[in-house]
């Protein structure tokens, strides 16, 4: 029964399908074009899935002097990986993704394969099974880069891992010179949601170790299967973006066009208040769905 209704659901052919004990997983091809959909919504398509994960990664890592430990929270499909491991300073790269499933998948799947260029077999990645707020939590490695790669903030849970209980965590684990970048929804689609996680990067400190807070700036790209999408990248030092440019292959992005992604237009700044997203104060989720029920109903 569930098959027949996903077939109505999807307009392409189901080439596999699984409800794992964090969410449901569905790929579906048609003709070249592959698309991996978790609870529904559409995490990429093989067609246009570069624009968005060399926007996630690249950026960031040219911000580092020369990145040697890279943290990569979710991506449990391989492309971020993927991009990581463009860069030949990279020696280590600790993936952490809740569910076991995807990262099977991710590693054994010769479709996904084929796209993430077998990321996940790499000697070089290490991956982890474990909720990402855990991990910062507990983890005592440091890393010069984290890569913020987790499903939009859909749900109360998923909320959590955009607070800014969650980014100072991830600060502390950050090393003198290292950047966080995070994916933060569309700030078309969700413009109070997108800006909120902006503003509450931006807020995010160590105070325990003593440490200056993050610098947040937004950026952003239009990938055609699902819109315009932002994103928002944060260090401790400055990062002017006038001064990255792009030094390894890519599909999509080149140095001109990743300076123009922090460029915004004058319909798409930020509300004029929202506030900053904590555990015991969630209001994402409610920007969130507020913004896309817009486009839905």
């Amino acid at each position: 029964m569930v098959g027949f209704f996903e077939d109505l659901l999807y307009q392409d052919a189901i080439i596999y399908s699984k409800t794992t004990r964090y969410q449901r997983i569905v790929l579906t091809r048609w003709r070249e074009d592959i698309r991996l959909y978790l609870n529904g919504n559409i995490q990429f398509s093989s067609i246009d899935e570069a624009r968005y994960h060399e926007a996630l990664v690249i950026p960031a890592l040219e911000a580092c002097a020369r990145p040697g430990d890279v943290l990569i929270l979710g991506g449990g499909d391989g492309m971020t990986a993927r991009e990581v491991l463009k860069y030949s300073s990279v020696r280590r790269v600790v993936l952490v993704d809740i569910d076991p499933v995807m990262t099977a998948i991710g590693r054994e799947r010769p479709e996904l394969r084929r796209l993430n260029q077998n990321a996940l077999n790499s000697p070089r990645v290490q991956v982890v099974h474990m909720d990402a707020m855990q991990f910062v939590e507990n983890s005592k490695a440091a890393f010069d880069a984290i890569i913020v790669d987790l499903p939009d903030p859909s749900t109360g849970a998923l909320s959590k891992l955009y607070s800014r209980s969650f980014y100072s965590l991830c600060a502390r684990r950050l090393r003198a010179g290292g950047v966080l970048v995070t994916q933060a929804t569309s700030p078309f689609f969700a413009p109070e949601a997108f800006w909120c996680i902006v503003k509450t990067l931006g807020s995010a400190v160590a105070a325990d170790e003593g440490r200056d807070g993050l610098m947040a700036i937004p950026f952003h790209v239009n990938v055609p299967s699902f819109g315009e999408w932002g994103f928002a990248l944060a260090a401790r030092q400055p990062i002017d973006p006038n001064r990255l440019a792009v030094s390894v292959s890519t599909r999509f992005l080149n140095t001109q066009r990743m300076q123009a992604m922090f460029s915004f237009g004058n319909d798409a700044g930020p509300p004029e208040s929202v506030e900053i997203n904590r555990l015991e104060y969630p209001v994402l989720h409610e920007y969130y769905k507020r913004g896309w029920k817009r486009f839905h109903d």
